[in-house]
């Protein structure tokens, strides 16, 4: 079921990694990006840089449990092998130490959990270099 898809981004074929060890996050990313992007799912980042290989992304999304087991450096990795790739960082918390090492290492943005379907497709369309829709938001009293 496609919820919102703009049939112009879902033929753009744009890749997009998501690599985290949590298994619910990443399942999560992926239902809400894959009507208008070409998303692959990883459990580390040893598994995503050997298919990048072959099929380069141009963004990564990187769960907080992956920092957690890999540390911050994977950021540092991914960069080195990809320097064009765009790096979101999934977390609940942006001040988290180890998501600021991450900041600093090259990631560009984070992505705060809880995830909402509008929220990552605009954070991710903005991190692709897609036009994005400004909303202000009234308030009417």
């Amino acid at each position: 079921m496609q919820i919102g898809v703009d049939t112009q981004r879902a033929v753009e074929n744009r890749r997009v990694f998501v690599i985290d060890s949590d298994d619910v996050v990443s399942a999560g990313l992926q239902f809400m990006l894959a009507d208008e992007m070409e998303t692959h799912v990883f459990a580390s980042s040893a598994e995503a840089l050997a298919k990048a290989r072959s099929w380069p992304p141009e963004l990564a999304i990187v769960g907080a449990a992956l920092l957690e087991q890999e540390g911050a450096a994977v950021i540092s990795k991914l960069r080195e092998a990809l320097p064009q790739l765009r790096i979101l960082v999934v977390c609940f918390d942006a001040e988290d130490a180890l998501v600021k090492e991450a900041l600093a290492l090259g990631a560009a943005s984070t992505l705060l959990r809880p995830l909402k379907l509008e929220n990552v497709r605009r954070k991710v369309d903005a991190q692709l270099g897609r036009r994005t829709a400004l909303e202000i938001p009234v308030v009417v009293r």
